[in-house]
């Protein structure tokens, strides 16, 4: 992985290569970033920079170094991962599931834990960094290098560790020459406190929506139409807008207007008509609607404040400006907070059908002084 085929945060690319080309790299750095901020992609193009023959400013990605780190099969680049137990497989370390993580890393670069453990088919397994997971790292790191002279760990998610994470605490605090751990976290409340105290903070911000959607356009191939809709909804998450760009192509517009015309004007029995609509589409589209619905109420706030954001959909504008006139800036923030909420619910399995009547309720009073019903 290269930096430059990374999106966005140039800021922390630039910050990465000046501590190594001035080596002022740390011995274990936390890089602390939101589900598809590109972190672990960071941590990676990191590790091939450092290992890369021919590097300036980048790796080259030509010499044979970049090419095994490319592949993740340089012998000096290791990778730790939650793991599950398998049939015949009770003690599971990574190197079992070095091909699944390979294949993951090429199909889901910016997949989540969720992802992943489906990769393994976990089913109901929960994910686990075991003890002997953290024995193979020690192994592994006290041998000497076979051709970069640097050992590098990328451990991805060590909020997985558990209490075995201490096992790894004396080779974090002293470990051998040109040994460097990458831990790639989203959580740094999930991590051992004795950990986070040993390791240098980088933090990844989400993703402009500027760069997601060059990113989109350029790398992907998407349309300029399409990647305009797709990045101000994806939220700073790459993960997200690839969830998007193939999943994507509902008319949350029409879906909208019906609900709010339900609320606002068709009475109880056309809500719970749209309840049961909504609760057929699955987790991944309603938290798509929710995110959809958010960003046009954004959009109204910067209307309202006579401000026009950049590289809007002209619907979206005229939809937005119907909002204004359904709800003060002030009942638009309480709508927001309440599809923030309704998003983490989901998240865990919340009922949709209770969920989503419940949010019909709290809207119905939160707009009812300004009942301005949205038509075509």
């Amino acid at each position: 992985m290269l930096f430059s085929e990374i999106p966005g945060q140039q800021d922390v690319k630039e910050k990465l290569v000046q501590m190594v080309e001035h080596n002022r790299l740390s011995h274990a750095l936390l890089f602390l970033g939101k589900e598809g901020s590109g972190a672990l992609q960071l941590a990676t193009a990191l590790a091939q920079f450092i290992v890369c023959e021919q590097k300036n400013q980048d790796a080259c990605g030509k010499c044979p170094s970049c090419k095994k780190a490319s592949a993740l099969m340089h012998p000096d680049i290791h990778y730790s991962f939650p793991t599950i137990t398998r049939a015949g497989l009770d003690k599971p370390v990574c190197n079992d599931f070095i091909e699944e993580w390979r294949q993951f890393n090429i199909e889901l670069p910016y997949g989540n834990v969720y992802d992943w453990l489906q990769t393994l088919d976990a089913e109901n397994k929960q994910g686990n960094i075991t003890a002997h997971e953290c024995e193979d790292i020690i192994r592994k790191l006290t041998l000497k290098s076979f051709e970069s002279g640097y050992k590098i760990l990328i451990q991805w998610m060590p909020e997985y560790l558990g209490t075995s994470g201490n096992k790894l605490l004396k080779l974090i605090e002293e470990p051998p020459a040109k040994t460097l751990f990458i831990l790639v976290a989203e959580d740094e409340s999930k991590i051992l406190p004795t950990i986070l105290s040993r390791t240098q903070l980088v933090k990844i911000n989400r993703v402009s929506s500027n760069d997601i959607q060059s990113w989109l356009i350029e790398k992907q191939q998407v349309p300029m139409d399409k990647a305009t809709a797709i990045a101000p909804l994806a939220q700073g998450n790459l993960r997200e807008a690839m969830h998007l760009l193939h999943h994507g192509d509902e008319n949350w517009q029409e879906l909208l207007r019906d609900w709010l015309n339900a609320i606002l004007k068709n009475g109880p029995a056309s809500q719970v008509k749209w309840v049961d609509e909504i609760s057929k589409l699955g987790r991944e589209k309603q938290k798509q609607f929710i995110a959809y619905f958010i960003h046009l109420l954004s959009i109204s706030v910067y209307i309202s404040n006579n401000e026009l954001p950049h590289d809007v959909a002209t619907d979206e504008i005229d939809f937005a400006q119907r909002l204004i006139k359904l709800a003060s800036t002030q009942q638009i923030q309480a709508m927001v907070e309440e599809l923030d909420k309704s998003i983490y619910y989901i998240e865990r399995n919340a009922n949709s059908k209770m969920l989503f009547m419940a949010l019909s309720i709290k809207f119905y009073h939160i707009i009812k002084d300004k009942m301005v019903i949205l038509v075509n």
